[in-house]
């Protein structure tokens, strides 16, 4: 890949013909207007002939005054569990939610294009990101109604009355990802909302400007103050929020280091709720009986599907000794016979990094192992042009290289050949992550001892497939570094929200009392009611 500047040919449903001022934030459910600093916001895609980054837009730089305002309106709406939100009945929870969604479904083609532009993300997974934060949603409704059915009765034991429910925990600071930044921030703000909670967001640094064509949808949809949606720089925004203690839950998908920096900001972080998606190293073990054909292409998906800037990629490769020359061959020509290209065009699966340094990060990691004795066995491996490098494939990496032990979250591919399985289980078992693992083989006695070690080192085996977070109704988690509390459509409900109760001795003066409450429907909590 040359460096020589070639013509951007870009049809005319995907270019981008004006820049977008977001001059605009969300606060006590007013759009207010900002009239001092804003930031450029830059795609790597170029739209000239001669290679340049393309300006797509401007934010605002807020500070702490708006940082306060925004916790304030949060705080009044939650209003000490009092707030018309956090008391609402379910359904009318529900029904702000469903508006929200037919609106936001109204903007796909304007979010679709932003995503490809903002982060280089191709058209078919914008698309299919979009699609699939709507299924999200519903599926999170459903889950809802589910959880309130099975909630809408009483309980008794030992001589005592129970009635059940999860209630909301107060107010969420929550601090999206770039790589999913509508879909990854959504799992955290929908269910955070429909338990109860009031909300405050920061849009990620790259996927900030796709937020710009639904915030009209957050502020008529649901009551002032329930979601208030600010834009600048995190440490500046989040710090004098977490400072003040009265945020009750840190969402954030992101990285360990920074998680770590916000928690203790906290005053009484032992009261602060984490709900965390963090990095990982997923490695893929491929076993000597092992369907190479399944083997690679499930391994070149799972490491550089959105060019492995996934939590969930496979971000090292150990392959057995006696497959390894037939692997390494076979997959660095699968790598190299990649198309790279910008994200609309068809049949491209490699597009331009939405990170200008992180090209340069990536060569800092393959000088590195090469100094210390691997070597790239792709032919196009880091090849280099202003947007990209192209996946470089490295064997034999071994534990001195920095590539063994850092996250990439890019186009590398580390190979450690192993002997022992012993070694690569030493290895996970020793990681600071454990988030998932890739296992590739058939013999039953084999693998069944190798799951069995697994499932107790990471929080999911991916059995000759590669790993993933999808279907969302299966739990998002992981160990050590990797996560704080579980993300899923069901498990997210729960993350957001605590098991709160009503208790009366069994008597007839209380007895008398809950049928009376009952009766005349004027508590949202004590009701037997329920949505089918």
């Amino acid at each position: 890949m040359s460096r020589t500047k070639t013509t951007v040919m870009i049809p005319e449903i995907y270019r981008i013909d004006s820049q977008i001022k977001q001059d605009t934030y969300l606060i006590d459910g007013q759009l207010k207007r900002w009239n001092g600093d804003t930031a450029n916001i830059f795609s790597t895609i170029s739209s000239t002939e001669s290679y340049e980054q393309t300006l797509l837009g401007t934010i605002p730089q807020l500070g702490e005054k708006e940082a306060m305002e925004a916790l304030d309106a949060a705080s009044r709406a939650y209003d000490r569990g009092k707030g018309e939100w956090p008391t609402m009945k379910v359904a009318d929870r529900i029904a702000c939610l469903e508006k929200f969604t037919e609106q936001m479904k109204t903007k796909r083609a304007e979010v679709v294009k932003l995503l490809m532009w903002e982060i280089g993300k191709s058209l078919a997974d914008s698309e299919k990101e979009f699609d699939r934060t709507i299924d999200y949603i519903y599926d999170t409704i459903e889950d809802y109604k589910k959880m309130d059915r099975d909630s809408a009765k009483f309980h008794k034991e030992g001589g005592i009355h129970a009635h059940i429910r999860r209630g909301p925990l107060g107010v969420v600071l929550c601090l999206g990802p770039y790589n999913y930044p509508l879909n990854e921030a959504f799992c955290l703000l929908i269910p955070a909302m429909i338990m109860g909670n009031t909300t405050i967001f920061k849009p990620a640094k790259f996927g900030v400007l796709l937020m710009s064509p639904i915030l009209e949808a957050f502020q008529n949809s649901f009551p002032k103050g329930v979601i208030n949606i600010i834009y600048g720089r995190g440490r500046v925004l989040a710090t004098p929020i977490l400072k003040s203690g009265r945020v009750d839950v840190l969402a954030l998908i992101g990285n360990s280091s920074t998680a770590k920096v916000l928690q203790i900001l906290h005053p009484k972080s032992n009261r602060l709720r984490l709900v965390l998606g963090l990095e990982a190293k997923n490695p893929a073990i491929v076993l000597p009986d092992a369907d190479l054909d399944l083997a690679i292409e499930e391994c070149l998906a799972g490491s550089l599907s959105f060019n492995g800037q996934r939590c969930t990629a496979l971000k090292v490769l150990y392959v057995h000794e006696s497959i390894e020359d037939e692997f390494n061959k076979r997959f660095s020509e699968r790598v190299d016979q990649l198309k790279f290209g910008n994200p609309w065009e068809e049949g491209v699966k490699l597009t331009p990094l939405p990170e200008p340094h992180k090209p340069a990060y990536i060569q800092e990691l393959i000088d590195d192992a090469q100094e210390k004795g691997a070597s790239i066995i792709n032919s196009k491996g880091g090849e280099t042009s202003e947007n990209y490098i192209f996946p470089a494939v490295m064997y034999p990496v071994s534990k001195e290289m920095r590539l063994f032990h850092e996250e990439q979250f890019g186009p590398v591919v580390p190979i450690v050949p192993f002997k022992d399985i012993e070694q690569p289980l030493n290895d996970i078992a020793d990681s600071n992550y454990g988030q998932q693992v890739s296992l590739f083989g058939k013999d039953i006695e084999t693998l069944s001892q190798l799951i069995d070690s697994l499932v107790n080192l990471v929080c999911r085996v991916n059995l000759n497939s590669s790993c993933q977070r999808g279907p969302d109704v299966y739990p998002f988690t992981g160990r050590k570094d990797s996560a704080v509390s579980t993300l899923s459509v069901h498990d997210a409900l729960r993350s957001f929200s605590i098991r709160t109760f009503v208790a009366s001795k069994d008597n007839e003066y209380n007895n008398k009392i809950l049928e009376e409450l009952l009766e005349k429907k004027s508590s949202n909590f004590m009701s037997t009611d329920y949505l089918l």
